[in-house]
């Protein structure tokens, strides 16, 4: 982020909800609506014309949606960090979004405090995504057959991160949805000292945030949905 102004562009089919959606951010200091795209692939050449921040992207959109384009700005190396604006129809389309590499989710009913909070949050670095909302998504799509079982003879597969017994401990909390607060609230420790564990957590498991930490853990077989 550059001159401690946030960049966005606003990515959305829909020319009258990119209109409202840049009245809303044209309001608030330090943030500057700096384009617009009409569809996934229209983003990605203007992500690289602009550098923005974060992108409001949306995810059903004509010529290229918005799991494609994210997919490809992040194989691309963009820095952007992209936040989902959608109806929520589709839990099978976030999480694909998830995977191609979105940092958070917000729903195009939410508020404007909600916008613009949620945009700050990802320009800094962070994801947003509600813990109910980890779960719905997370449950479905980690949900395995029962006519598959694991036989008995064999062992669970064992991640090759080494995580340290603190570390460990911190990743299943963010597994459970609980905020850096929550987390040093119940471990007794300062929020400066669970942010230097949980970026060490990031690095080890080669991910970009806690959504994506998250995802690792289930992929990984390291957490189960009981856990």
């Amino acid at each position: 982020m550059s001159d401690s102004v946030i960049r966005v562009l606003l990515v959305d089919d829909q020319p009258l909800l990119r209109t409202g959606l840049a009245t809303i951010l044209s309001t608030e200091p330090g943030i500057d609506v700096v384009g617009e795209a009409s569809d996934g692939r229209e983003a990605i050449t203007k992500v690289h014309e602009l550098d923005p921040d974060v992108v409001c992207m949306d995810v059903q959109m004509p010529e290229m949606d918005g799991i494609e384009a994210t997919r490809t700005l992040m194989d691309n190396g963009s820095r952007a960090a992209i936040l989902i604006l959608t109806t929520f129809d589709r839990d099978d389309f976030l999480f694909e979004t998830l995977k191609a590499g979105a940092s958070g989710f917000l729903l195009k009913t939410a508020g404007p405090e909600e916008l613009i909070r949620a945009i700050r949050v990802l320009a800094a670095g962070d994801s947003l995504l509600a813990p109910e909302v980890t779960g719905r998504v997370l449950d479905r799509m980690f949900d395995e057959p029962a006519e598959q079982p694991t036989p008995v003879a064999e062992s669970p597969k064992e991640p090759t991160v080494a995580l340290t017994k603190r570390e460990d401990e911190i990743l299943r909390m963010l597994v459970k949805g609980l905020s850096n607060a929550d987390i040093a609230e119940t471990l007794f420790v300062g929020p400066a000292t669970v942010k230097t564990h949980v970026s060490n957590i990031l690095m080890k498991l080669g991910v970009k945030d806690r959504v994506h930490a998250v995802i690792w853990a289930y992929e990984h077989g390291y957490v189960s949905n009981g856990d």
